[in-house]
Order: C-alpha cells, then sequence, then structure tokens
C-alpha cells in the first residue's frame, strides 16, 4: 500500500453527495404529499442546480 492518502474520497465525494439529494428527492417524491413533496422538490433542485453549475462554470486550469 502507498503512503499517500487515498484520492477516492477527494474524487467521488461531490458527486456521491449529489447523487444521494437526487435518490432523497425521488424517493420522497414517491411517498406522499404535503411536506413530502416540498423534500422532493428540495432535493431534486439542489442537485440539479448544483450539477448545471458544474456543467457551465469554467475552471481556470482547464485546457480547453
Amino acid at each position: 500500500m502507498s503512503s499517500r492518502p487515498s484520492r477516492f474520497w477527494k474524487t467521488f465525494a461531490i458527486p456521491g453527495a449529489i447523487a444521494l439529494l437526487t435518490a432523497t428527492g425521488l424517493f420522497a417524491a414517491l411517498l406522499g404529499d404535503g411536506w413530502w413533496d416540498t423534500l422532493a422538490w428540495v432535493g431534486m433542485s439542489i442537485s440539479g442546480g448544483l450539477s448545471l453549475r458544474g456543467l457551465l462554470t469554467r475552471h481556470s486550469g482547464s485546457t480547453h
């Protein structure tokens, strides 16, 4: 094993959080009405917004 810290969490932490928010929103949408709908909207809106922000922003270190 190498002594360097694992890059797994550095690579997959944000996508994993977005996936968890999306799954929570979809599950809440299936459960019922009322505050479940609010939870579904919040979960899907945050994950969608984060995904769009990542898609539309250019990083200064980009080679394109």
